[in-house]
């Protein structure tokens, strides 16, 4: 990069989508205007070269977008609407002008689908990998956030679309099959630039039920678990009624079964509703055109999470992602 300032310049906005926007990037820092009857979410998740994403199985505009994406999942989890986002970038002498802007464009392409404003971050040089920091800021109602530690004894467990979609586009991506990776280009789509539930966490948090919730970052038996440790209760997943993606039938039952429970990065929504207002709330979904499935029970008991499977019941350990553990997600 020849000059910082030019950089900053080409990417910050030419205008702004939301009202309570009183100055964005140009001063210190930036300055938003409260909204009454809103509580404000905050949220920042960071992306390391080589661990999140590489350029083998990402190109730029597809890492811009998912540094964007995982945060605005976190949005989704609490019930919330995302506003406005921070991006912070150490970059290596490795990467172009050029791709840096790919990777702003790509945040951009899911901000503008969302109506999010880009107010501020930094610019910094590196001798390391490409480090990618997004803090985005979002509004829920009052008293309508979803906790993890809402469920209770007797409620549904509920996911709000299929799982293992990503991890097994990394997969393909890894393996480098190329003519199942263009045959299967679903799941590369949910692996490159997934969708974060927004609609369906803002759904959840209108129907005014008690709701707890969690978004699938790390794979649904971690997420389950941390509602169960949360709400101390236990959580039975019934695996027949998890929904399964079609194309996740070219893999074995073995491999399906790991990138499900396990996998991460499907950004779906898992949480629990009382049975009463189960049929209530799938309804609503229904009426959006929104889809929402029942895959499991909340019960008393130690917290903690089991599998039902062919007439059994497996306890599933609390494992998924763990960033110190060195199993890279890229």
């Amino acid at each position: 990069m020849k000059d910082e300032f030019d950089f900053i310049d080409s990417i910050t906005p030419k205008k702004s989508f939301q009202p309570t926007l009183i100055r964005g990037i140009g001063d210190d820092a930036a300055l938003i205007r409260s909204e009454a009857g809103q509580n404000d979410i905050l949220c920042v998740d960071t992306m390391v070269e080589s661990i999140h994403f590489n350029r083998k199985t990402m190109n730029p505009y597809q890492i811009g977008y998912k540094a964007l994406a995982v945060n605005v999942s976190d949005i989704a989890a609490m019930g919330g609407a995302p506003t406005f986002y921070l991006v912070s970038i150490a970059i290596p002498s490795s990467w172009s002008e050029e791709e840096l802007q790919e990777i702003y464009k790509g945040m951009d392409g899911l901000a503008q689908q969302h109506e999010m404003d880009l107010i501020g971050g930094d610019t910094v040089s590196t001798k390391g990998p490409l480090v990618i920091s997004v803090t985005v800021h979002g509004r829920v109602q009052s008293d309508r956030q979803l906790l993890r530690e809402n469920a209770r004894p007797g409620d549904i467990v509920f996911v709000t679309g299929p799982l293992g979609l990503s991890a097994a586009g990394l997969h393909l991506l890894l393996e480098n099959d190329q003519f199942e990776a263009t045959r299967q280009k679903e799941l590369l789509k949910a692996h490159q630039m997934p969708d974060p539930q927004v609609k369906a966490g803002l759904l959840l948090a209108e129907s005014g039920f008690r709701i707890a919730l969690n978004d699938i970052s790390d794979g649904i038996a971690s997420e389950a678990w941390e509602i169960a440790d949360a709400s101390q209760v236990h959580i039975t997943l019934d695996y027949d009624q998890v929904p399964k993606h079609p194309e996740l039938k070219h893999f074995s039952a073995q491999q399906t079964e790991e990138w499900i429970l396990y996998g991460g990065e499907d950004f779906q929504l898992v949480g629990t509703v009382s049975e009463s207002n189960w049929l209530p709330l799938k309804r609503l979904f229904d009426q959006h055109q929104k889809p929402l499935y029942n895959i499991g029970t909340v019960e008393t008991g130690e917290a903690g999470v089991s599998l039902f499977k062919n007439g059994d019941s497996l306890r599933l350990s609390k494992k998924g992602y763990n960033h110190f553990k060195g199993n890279s997600k890229s």
